[in-house]
């Protein structure tokens, strides 16, 4: 007897031995992978105090979570016939040469972080919310007889997308090719995408779903989202911007259900960059080279009152090095001298981010962020908070949206520079997700926009400081917990 305690002891020693060998080799070999690849010091504090401190466990979800595995085929940046030299010298010139010192600046730091050149001629018409935009999409999509490409983060299968469902056929019987991206995690809907069984259904429709989520294959994948939302007929039409297909697009006046948005219609040779980036993805996630029927059009015309509306596209994604949109936005934050407009639905940005806005106000710079009162996730307007006193000490105002829910995303500077998209003022845009912005130079399409932002701000509420200073101490400790949960990459 004494023998069977003295080996089961002497098992148990072994068991122990081993398996502390193990997980000191699995938290090493993880911390230097952390140290090797994370640039950001928090990010890789927190990552490492989790695989040290969570036998096992941390090292399981660092390895999910925290490793950026996306390799893109091809270049991001496509640029063999820039349609920017159908353009003189001394007329881009004459389009910037009554900016400021400072944007001349801010142009060069924008060049170095992201070298895509300011295209001209382009029309870029803002339409608010699925009530404008979504009939105009879809007489364009039935009106196509080419080609028509489409990438949206959320397509739900609903009596209202099952319009553009009928317009696809249409194209199709046209003779246009008709290409679709989803993504893998925003189409999804109790674990089934019901937009997939419906495309593919539509013979001569092709679609590809971004990085779907076949457990356990890619679930390392499950924070790296295709968020972009473009649409592009024949080479001569898009519309770009942060609007998903769904239903709650057109109930604005649905408190609970209905979702505020916007976006842009574009004609000009800006397109041709939003397609670029389409290919790419098209090609990521089909393993099929393509190539849009943009890359031979020359839809701008110079004798249109929009000749000189200088715009670029900016991509990014966690394949980039650098955080690109998120080193646009700071760059941006730094050159305004007059004014910071920012529409938002998350407000969860880094501190470096809070710090440049907190700067710009106190330098006398009139900054004014619009969120919504109420965002869809629950847990979103408890982390925002936290931010709120430390702004508005600075003399940053910010005033809250009652419902619907507002998705708008606009970022205005000085009212001339323009920064509109897919991106979210927060980690997981500006590190995580895949993105499309585009940066403009336009004073008429600034002063649309801002119009467009008073209107929100009559509705809204100014927060105070005091009521962030009245709060009760257990709601602070739990927005403050809630905000520890913001994602990093």
């Amino acid at each position: 007897m004494f023998e069977n305690i003295l080996l089961n002891f002497t098992n148990l020693n072994l068991r122990t031995f081993f398996a502390a060998i193990i997980y000191i080799s699995l938290s090493v070999g993880a911390s230097i992978h952390i140290l090797l690849h994370k640039d950001d010091v928090k990010s890789s504090i927190g990552w490492i105090g989790l695989v040290f401190l969570s036998p096992f466990i941390g090292t399981i979800l660092y390895i999910f979570l925290g490793i950026n595995r996306v390799k893109r085929k091809g270049a991001r940046l496509k640029k063999k016939s820039s349609t920017h030299t159908k353009y003189s010298i001394q007329t881009i010139r004459n389009v910037f040469k009554n900016l400021p010192k400072n944007y001349k600046q801010f142009l060069n730091f924008g060049y170095n972080v992201y070298p895509q050149n300011f295209v001209f001629g382009n029309s870029i018409v803002p339409l608010q919310n699925g009530v404008e935009a979504y009939p105009e999409m879809i007489k364009t999509i039935q009106n196509a007889k080419k080609e028509v490409l489409i990438s949206s983060y959320i397509f739900d299968y609903d009596s209202e997308t099952v319009k553009f469902i009928e317009a696809f056929k249409k194209a199709i019987k046209n003779g246009a090719a008709v290409k679709i991206l989803v993504d893998g995690i925003g189409t999804l809907k109790f674990f089934h995408r019901s937009i997939e069984k419906k495309l593919a259904q539509i013979k001569g429709l092709e679609y590809g779903v971004f990085l779907p989520p076949q457990i356990p294959v890619t679930m390392p994948f499950v924070n790296l989202r295709n968020h972009r939302k473009t649409l592009i007929i024949d080479g001569e039409t898009a519309f770009f911007g942060g609007m998903n297909l769904s239903k709650g697009n057109v109930l604005i006046d649905n408190l609970k259900k209905g979702i505020l948005d916007i976006t842009f219609k574009i004609k000009g040779p800006v397109i041709q960059q939003i397609s670029d980036i389409f290919e790419d993805d098209w090609e990521f996630v089909t393993g099929k080279k393509f190539q849009s029927i943009s890359k031979s059009k020359t839809s701008h015309n110079r004798n249109t009152e929009f000749e000189l509306t200088p715009a670029r596209l900016i991509p990014d994604g966690p394949d980039n090095k650098n955080d690109i949109i998120e080193l646009i936005v700071h760059g941006a934050i730094n050159a305004a001298i007059k004014k910071i407009l920012i529409t938002t639905p998350y407000f969860l940005p880094e501190n470096n981010i809070l710090t440049a806005l907190e700067m710009a106000s106190m330098k006398g710079v009139n900054v004014e962020i619009v969120i919504p009162d109420k965002s869809d996730y629950t847990f979103i307007n408890w982390a925002v908070e936290p931010n709120f006193l430390r702004l508005i000490e600075s003399g940053v105002k910010i005033y809250r949206t009652p419902p619907p829910f507002d998705h708008s995303k606009i970022f205005l500077i000085d009212n001339e520079w323009v920064f509109i998209g897919s991106a979210n003022w927060d980690v997981r845009s500006f590190k995580l997700h895949f993105e499309s912005n585009m940066e403009i130079f336009s004073k008429d399409l600034a002063k649309e926009l801002s119009d467009i932002i008073k209107t929100k701000k009559e509705k809204a509420k100014l927060t105070t400081a005091q009521e962030c200073i009245d709060m009760p101490l257990l709601k602070r400790i739990r927005n403050n917990a809630y905000r520890l949960l913001t994602p990093y990459s």
